[in-house]
């Protein structure tokens, strides 16, 4: 433990205060070696895929896919350190072809000396199609080891022929226990951040607010040490890591997969009539930024389609939703989405009418050419009296109950029955109304 110092020693500040470096924690840090890797045991482990692929010396190209801050770009380096290949690294989003020339043109005058080159493009998702298309020589003759390191869904983002050519591994989201490990190893090994104390309040909330994030972890602690003074060692507590946070890092990425995931299971969990699960989700898109207008349109849609004629007054409440979050805008839109939301769960469900529209669509362009029945064509003019357009049918509302029994289906689909109402909800009553005056719904 050095000498310690108070803030009133301004004499000596240039003494203790902590050495600064231009290289951020997350890269002083950077595991060297599979026995620092924090981590993707299925891929890195004694009976990891990749670890036999290196022990084998067939390295093939890969793309790694996962989250932010989960190793892709160590693991890439580490692989080039244990084949000793050149290695090269590009961030799609500032790379162009005349440096993708570049290096493949090094890669093969290299290999013409028997030594491998690895290619890792960060964010290779951002390359156009062109721009991996220009890949595709190289890779599928073995000029360059291509690492292709996405956080979107490469079925999405990368092109087919590439996507083909490479082996897809995907990276596990960082445990808290993988985070803690790796904080650990920050504040032991790393020569600045020795005499750093953090309280047990302060790791858990670094731990917890960085979203299995190592990167966003290692950042947060290193801005909070530089916003805690200069007195030695230099103690970190819970509100010190929330200032260095600022903004929590939610795993969302609107347009891209997490967005499509969570909304997935927000309908789903509407869909499963679990309120509390849905307002979750609810939440989760809204604190990431979520277009409001956007939810409510998705809940407009699932009050027909999962709901329907079990609670129509479903469709109501959301499309007035849709209208109040449109007037309205955020942070108060929260309040009808969350009620909305919380009633559409707790409704009885059908899907019947969505199944009938699909039934009848099938029919539809199966048959398209079924002509509709004269008795119900309009007759406006003398031809189309002549030609018994609309001859005996029957208005409704001249009989009993304003119904009267007759057929308003072409002939080759008269007995077809599309709506078929469930027992639940309002919807009972509809199937208990139609089966008393429909004979053939009887039967």
């Amino acid at each position: 433990m050095g000498k310690k110092y108070s803030r009133g020693d301004q004499s000596n500040i240039s003494l203790f205060k902590p050495p600064k470096s231009t290289i951020p924690l997350a890269e002083r840090i950077r595991p060297k070696d599979f026995s620092e890797f924090v981590g993707q045991t299925h891929l890195v482990g004694p009976e990891g895929t990749i670890h036999k692929m290196i022990e084998s010396g067939n390295i093939r190209p890969m793309i790694l896919w996962g989250p932010a801050g989960t190793g892709k770009t160590t693991l890439a380096r580490i692989i080039a350190n244990k084949i000793d290949a050149d290695f090269f690294q590009v961030n799609a989003i500032s790379s162009g072809v005349k440096e993708m020339r570049e290096i493949i043109s090094h890669a093969q005058s290299s290999l013409e000396l028997g030594r491998r080159t690895i290619l890792l493009i960060d964010e290779i998702h951002r390359f156009n199609k062109a721009q991996q298309a220009s890949l595709l020589q190289s890779v599928e003759d073995g000029t360059l080891i291509l690492i292709g390191a996405t956080t979107e869904n490469p079925s999405f983002e990368v092109i087919s022929p590439l996507l083909s050519r490479c082996h897809l591994y995907i990276l596990e989201p960082l445990a808290e226990n993988d985070i803690e490990r790796i904080l650990s190893r920050a504040l032991t090994q790393d020569e600045f951040m020795r005499n750093i104390e953090l309280t047990k309040e302060a790791r858990e909330e670094l731990i917890r607010l960085c979203g299995g994030d190592a990167r966003v972890m290692l950042n947060a602690l290193e801005l909070a040490v530089s916003l805690s003074g200069v007195e030695m060692p230099i103690k970190i507590d819970k509100d010190k890591i929330r200032e260095a946070y600022q903004v929590r890092h939610y795993k969302y990425d609107k347009g891209g997969e997490e967005h499509y995931n969570t909304i997935s299971a927000f309908i789903k969990s509407v869909r499963g009539s679990d309120p509390d699960a849905a307002v979750y989700y609810l939440a989760r898109m809204l604190e990431a930024g979520e277009d409001p207008k956007f939810i409510a349109r998705r809940l407009v849609i699932l009050a027909s389609e999962d709901i329907g004629n079990a609670e129509p007054y479903a469709l109501t409440l959301a499309t007035a939703c849709f209208t109040a979050v449109n007037y309205v805008g955020m942070p108060e839109a929260q309040l009808i989405l969350a009620q909305t939301t919380t009633y559409l769960a707790s409704c009885p469900k059908s899907n019947a009418s969505c199944v009938a529209i699909g039934k009848a669509l099938a029919d539809v362009r199966e048959k398209p050419y079924i002509p509709v029945p004269l008795h119900l064509r309009n007759a406006p003019t003398d031809l189309m009296r002549e030609l018994e357009y609309g001859k005996d049918y029957k208005y409704a509302h001249d009989y009993d109950d304003h119904f009267i029994e007759q057929q308003y289906l072409p002939d080759e689909l008269k007995d077809k029955i599309y709506y078929e109402p469930t027992d639940i909800g309002k919807e009972a009553y509809l199937k208990k109304y139609l089966e008393k005056i429909w004979k053939k719904r009887r039967e």
